[in-house]
């Protein structure tokens, strides 16, 4: 049936440019649908919000039978995810803290004006790798206290651990998984090294944070430093990359909008939350049971792939009206962007702050532009779903 090889079809490149076609014919052969390689793929919105809550859903590989090794508190579950997760998050705050997120608008709308500084009229950019790239990695370098002469090392990192982050069913993934675990280990390296520069000598970063914590209960060992940070960047600024390229294409396709949005700037909170709806920058997520299920009346065994299409989720009819339209005031607005449940992306709030100074500060320049290329070449990923360049004409 074509229906069993809809995962095989959705992560082909070919479908890169516009998976929804195949998410809505899921979503008719769903809610559960077994696929060739033995996974279960959902794709509707309240199955998918009900297993991202449920405890018998793992995100540890190891649950499934892969080799165990280390992971970074993203593949853990409760209670270990929990205290790494919270000892991760505690450099973001007390309220006044220089690193809660709201502290850094001034600082992400300086780093926007400079980028857009260099751009000039009548030019041809690439909106990546001039401005939605440089963005979020810069932000994020800054709040781990990554020296700026060494930022630029984190691109072919960081393009490696994406790759092997994919879903791939049916594949020879043993080439990019190799890169990723290099990537993972010079990257972490790097970072680990960095903060021993730091202990005993704090800088305003969160690497200090990190390492000079005076309560042993609180600290994080070195291995889960390294592995913490890494994620950090990587999340930190992938997603953002993606959440505001895919912006810039909605609203160049939809010139309507983009008036609308020029016209009355207030909406654009509203706006980034409908982009993360409607071209999601994550767009499918992996869960393992714990025991076996029973999942909207399809029996899924202890161990299976479930894999979570949550971009799928976001354009269910059964959930919002007219899904398929983007619609910057749409009310009632609970996507799963950002996920959902304990493994909510806690790097959401920085992404929409980016996001939102990103689309702002570029508004004026949209207005006259043209894409080049539409569609324009998609990044090979397809859970990290965007476009790897985007050529404009200002």
């Amino acid at each position: 049936m074509a229906s069993e090889t809809l995962l095989a079809r959705i992560t082909d490149y070919a479908s890169r440019p516009n998976p929804y076609p195949l998410y809505a014919e899921l979503r008719e052969a769903g809610p559960v649908v077994q696929q060739t390689d033995g996974s279960y793929l959902i794709g509707t919105y309240h199955e998918i919000a009900a297993l991202l809550h449920d405890p018998r859903m793992s995100v540890d590989p190891r649950t499934g039978g892969a080799e165990a090794r280390q992971l970074p508190f993203l593949r853990l579950d409760d209670p270990e995810h929990h205290r790494q997760r919270t000892l991760a998050m505690r450099p973001f705050g007390p309220p006044h803290s220089p690193h809660r997120v709201d502290g850094m608008r001034d600082e992400i709308d300086q780093i926007t004006k400079e980028l857009l500084a260099a751009f000039q009229a009548g030019e041809r950019i690439d909106l990546v790798d001039d401005f939605a790239y440089p963005l979020p990695v810069t932000v994020i370098c800054r709040l781990l206290g990554v020296p700026r002469e060494d930022e630029p090392r984190f691109r072919a990192w960081s393009d490696a651990l994406v790759a092997a982050a994919d879903v791939r069913p049916d594949a020879d993934i043993t080439e990019t998984d190799t890169a990723g675990r290099q990537a993972q280990a010079e990257m972490g390296g790097y970072l680990l090294s960095l903060a021993e520069e730091r202990r005993g000598n704090p800088s305003d970063d969160m690497l200090s944070a990190f390492v000079n914590e005076p309560d042993p209960g609180l600290r994080l060992t070195d291995q889960e430093l390294a592995e913490t940070a890494v994620l950090l960047l990587i999340a930190g600024h992938e997603t953002t990359v993606n959440l505001i390229t895919n912006g810039v294409l909605t609203l160049l396709r939809q010139p309507e909008h983009l008036d609308h949005l020029r016209r009355e700037p207030d909406v654009l909170p509203r706006a980034v939350e409908e982009l993360l709806r409607y071209e999601p920058p994550v767009h499918m997520r992996e869960r393992i049971p714990h025991t076996d299920m029973d999942i909207a009346g399809t029996p899924v065994p202890r161990g299976a792939s479930v894999i979570l299409a949550l971009a799928s989720g976001n354009r269910d009819p059964k959930r919002f009206h007219d899904p398929d339209r983007f619609d910057p005031t749409r009310p009632d607005n609970q996507h799963l962007g950002f996920g959902s449940g304990i493994h909510l992306c806690y790097g959401g709030p920085l992404a929409r702050l980016e996001a939102q100074a990103a689309l702002g500060a570029l508004l004026p320049y949209l207005g006259t532009a043209r894409l080049v290329e539409d569609p324009p070449p998609y990044r090979q990923n397809a859970m990290l779903r965007g476009p790897r360049h985007l050529p404009i004409q200002l």
